[in-house]
């Protein structure tokens, strides 16, 4: 007589499967001792360029592009609009507002607004570029599919000493990378370490709304 034996599961904690050993000085460090730095780049709205503007953007970026000399990944997070800050804004107005007919407009806007982002699938898209420095050229990936589970699973330990020296190589990347996109138009700024992990959570934690992380100007 056959029996059905259930393989036996041993439970492992959520860190394991994640190859990022530690967050420092908003660089993500992995298990494998390579770097990841991560920037929060601006967009730009090609129609409303005129086709001359258009050719110029294009060629800009081709060229930088061209320019590099290592890998890097853009990486698009697009998510629906959280309107809930704003209408906590707003019933914090009602609140205080002494007067009746600005506290009448006040709750009609409050629930037009909340009609309209149920009626209209509104979605909120932040821009990323992945710079990744790699001392022991390892051959696999250096974006953001690096940080998915399974992918490294060996921990190496850095010194401060080498920390600071990746971490200068890792800043003259993104030098290139600023020099480089300045010229299209985008803007970037890196990410400190809370908004690294604010980002990481988000991706790992899909189904939960946060409050958007915001480019600095």
């Amino acid at each position: 007589m056959a029996t059905n034996t259930s393989p036996q599961v041993t439970a492992q904690a959520t860190q394991d499967f994640v190859p990022i050993k530690e967050v420092r000085d908003g660089i993500v460090i992995l298990k494998d001792g390579s770097l990841r730095s991560l920037l929060m780049a601006s967009s730009i709205n090609l129609a409303l360029k005129s086709q001359d503007e258009q050719q110029a953007i294009i060629g800009q970026f081709q060229n930088f592009l061209n320019s590099l000399e290592f890998t890097v990944q853009f990486f698009v997070q697009s998510r629906e609009l959280d309107i809930r800050p704003y209408i906590a804004l707003l019933e914090e107005r009602l609140v205080a507002e002494l007067d009746d007919l600005m506290k009448i407009q006040i709750r009609e806007y409050i629930t037009f607004i909340k009609d309209f982002t149920e009626r209209a699938n509104i979605m909120t898209k932040n821009f990323f570029i992945v710079v990744p420095y790699d001392p022991a050229l390892i051959a696999r990936g250096t974006g953001i599919a690096s940080f998915i589970p399974g992918r490294g699973s060996s921990s190496t330990t850095l010194t401060d000493e080498q920390f600071e020296q990746y971490r200068t190589q890792l800043e003259q990347r993104i030098a290139v990378i600023e020099q480089g996109l300045v010229r299209t138009g985008v803007r970037v700024v890196g990410l400190g370490t809370e908004e690294v992990i604010e980002l990481f959570y988000k991706l790992f934690n899909p189904g939960e709304l946060e409050k958007p992380l915001q480019l600095v100007k």
